[in-house]
């Protein structure tokens, strides 16, 4: 098979013989090929670790914290309506009788179902309608969005026979909560089905259950204080005696804080039994492609910034400091990677030194300084595709075989949702990007001792031969 000549000489080297491998230039070799080894190694584990750390965060909290939430659209605002009829008030009157007359006649001969006559009105200027209401948001297709639903918040006191806990009731729709949540799946005892209306029904969280000392059928006492009327006794809650008819276990720290309710008792309970004050629930099939969504609610839908929520005004600082401990991580085993990279300049100038009779030969037999340069550039990367190899078999090997290990040395690690060990997440892109960015940082390594070869002089390299 035909090779470059650079890249034939390289390779032969890389080959060498039992008698140089018991060399001190090739100890250097050996031990740099055995650093990129293990960093990249240790960096597929430990990044592999984290994003199944990340992904359990995200299927435990965010499986229960609300995607997006739409409180309202200006549309519902009465300072919105009197500042266009405000408007519409100060133009009518800066105009003549005339034109006036004109105007309302133009507007009473034109049928109040056509939308096309709406240009002829006298307030052409003033837009009718900039904004959606919440019903026409959940029924328009928005690309990342599987699920929406009304949805209600409320931050309430729960008192059972011995405790007395501070919990966020969701007022939610039992049918969209059993199809399209992950809290339908972790159900210990009871459905969403069992949130019937009318039935002041609730289910809780495994934690808090053990908090309250109360199980399936038990009956606790609901207060919310933003609801409060005033009586003759004082200012009292709205309060509401309801069963427990399922607990779910996510495990996450969200399970002792939220209880869920079918929405209408939860709007009886805010003396609200139209449900004015709810809300719009968002569900993405990718929590953290959030902003996408967000961006097309306000500047495309024309939904105000200040009226939605999302999840990172609750979580945010949480997966903010396991993403930068992940970063942190990476970078620390990319430098040790890059340690033992750079044991190749070590390694190669030495060769350098070792061979400039040979290099010299090369060059009076007509070789170019270029093709000089390529063969010690190619004799790093080399290297490096060896450590870098052997590192990424060994691994995803030992990524996959993480638990087992574990279990072998005697100190398993339970932080899995079902119990099992750690949780593993292989990124074949990110594997592939760190694999690349070793190789690079050979090559990169190589270039100096490779440049110091490329100017070397036949006259005085050959001077002591």
């Amino acid at each position: 098979m035909f090779y470059p000549l650079s890249a034939f000489i390289a390779y032969r080297y890389a080959k060498s013989s039992k008698q140089s491998q018991t060399s001190f230039v090739s100890f250097i070799n050996r031990f740099s090929v055995a650093g990129i080894a293990l960093g990249l190694m240790a960096l597929i584990i430990v990044v592999s670790v984290m994003n199944g750390l990340e992904g359990q965060l995200k299927q435990r909290i965010l499986g229960i914290v609300p995607h997006i939430e739409i409180t309202k659209t200006p549309t519902s605002n009465n300072e919105f309506s009197k500042t266009l009829t405000q408007n519409s008030s100060a133009e009518s009157n800066s105009l003549k009788v005339a034109k006036t007359s004109t105007a309302t006649a133009k507007i009473n001969e034109t049928p109040t179902f056509n939308s096309g006559s709406r240009s002829e009105t006298p307030n052409k200027n003033v837009p009718q309608k900039q904004y959606v209401t919440l019903d026409e948001i959940s029924k328009t297709p928005i690309d990342g969005v599987v699920a929406s639903m009304a949805y209600r918040e409320a931050e309430a006191v729960v008192q059972s026979r011995s405790e007395l806990r501070g919990v966020q009731v969701h007022g939610v729709e039992p049918s969209v909560m059993l199809e399209h949540t992950l809290v339908a799946s972790h159900m210990e005892q009871g459905r969403f089905d069992d949130l019937k209306e009318g039935s002041f029904a609730a289910i809780i969280g495994r934690a808090l259950a053990i908090k309250l000392d109360v199980r399936v059928g038990d009956r606790l006492r609901v207060m919310v204080a933003g609801a409060s009327v005033y009586t003759p006794f004082g200012r009292m809650p709205s309060q509401r005696l309801v069963t427990v008819v399922g607990v779910f276990d996510m495990g996450s720290q969200m399970d002792d804080k939220v209880m869920y309710m079918n929405l209408t008792d939860v709007n009886r309970l805010m003396r609200d039994p139209k449900g004015n004050g709810q809300s719009l629930r968002l569900f993405l099939n990718d929590a953290f492609n959030y902003l996408s969504v967000v961006n097309y609610l306000t500047d495309t839908m024309g939904v105000s910034a200040s009226n939605v929520k999302t999840w990172r005004e609750r979580q945010g600082p949480l997966f903010d400091a396991v993403k930068m401990e992940k970063n942190m991580m990476t970078l620390m085993l990319l430098l040790i990677i890059a340690v033992a990279a750079f044991n190749i300049v070590s390694a190669l100038v030495m060769v350098v030194t070792e061979k400039q009779g040979d290099i010299a030969v090369l060059q009076t037999q007509g070789m170019l300084p270029r093709t000089i340069m390529w063969i010690f550039v190619l004799n790093g990367l080399f290297n490096g595709v060896k450590g870098a190899g052997i590192g990424l078999i060994v691994g995803i090997v030992v990524t996959l075989q993480l638990n087992n290990f574990l279990d072998l040395i005697g100190s398993p690690l339970a932080l899995a949702a079902d119990g099992r060990g750690l949780p593993v997440e292989m990124d074949a892109v990110q594997i592939v990007s760190i694999t690349v960015l070793s190789l690079l940082l050979c090559v990169l390594a190589s270039i100096y001792p490779a440049r110091k070869a490329m100017k070397i002089a036949p006259s005085q390299a050959l001077q002591n031969e």
